[in-house]
């Protein structure tokens, strides 16, 4: 029986679909080892301990806590609040954290390309001057607060990741 060219390429079909897909799966692999590393320089931070990341701070509602269910787009507009909030704080030890969390909003950025639905660029934080006044009466409260948040954000995104979200 000779096997024409249709039956050579249906013979390469799954290596050539396999071939696709493990970028894919290494890009989500990143994500989320990415996110686990992001949450252990949280973690190394010391004083972030102190604030439960479901307690409420006066003044500090503008920072995000956890959403039922982020989709990428949702993953991508809170890390670009919480990124806006940590560059703005002066406090050497949140640097790293903040160009993590840029790296990981590209991540997310190709999982989303992957699943044909590119993401425009997420903005933060409307009305910037009024994070400025709150920073300047209390820095120590926001970065504590905003860590400890970010950290449980991180954590359900995680658990998210498993699911495969939506655009």
């Amino acid at each position: 029986m000779h096997c024409g060219p249709l039956c050579q390429f249906l013979w390469l079909w799954p290596c050539l679909w396999y071939i696709e897909a493990m970028p894919i799966q290494k890009v989500q692999d990143d994500t989320k080892t990415l996110i686990k590393t992001i949450v252990t320089r949280i973690n190394d931070i010391s004083h972030t301990q102190a604030v439960s990341s479901k307690q409420r701070v006066a003044g500090l509602d503008f920072i995000p806590g956890l959403n039922p269910v982020l989709s990428l787009s949702g993953m991508d507009q809170t890390l670009a609040i919480y990124q806006q909030i940590l560059s703005s704080l002066p406090s050497r030890s949140v640097v790293q954290i903040s160009n993590d969390l840029e790296n990981l909003r590209d991540l997310l950025h190709l999982l989303a390309s992957s699943k044909s639905c590119p993401l425009p660029r997420a903005r933060g934080l409307k009305g910037f001057e009024s994070l400025s006044s709150v920073l300047k009466g209390s820095l120590y409260s926001t970065e504590v607060v905003a860590l400890s948040r970010l950290q449980a954000v991180l954590q359900d995104m995680l658990r998210q990741l498993d699911l495969s979200p939506g655009c």
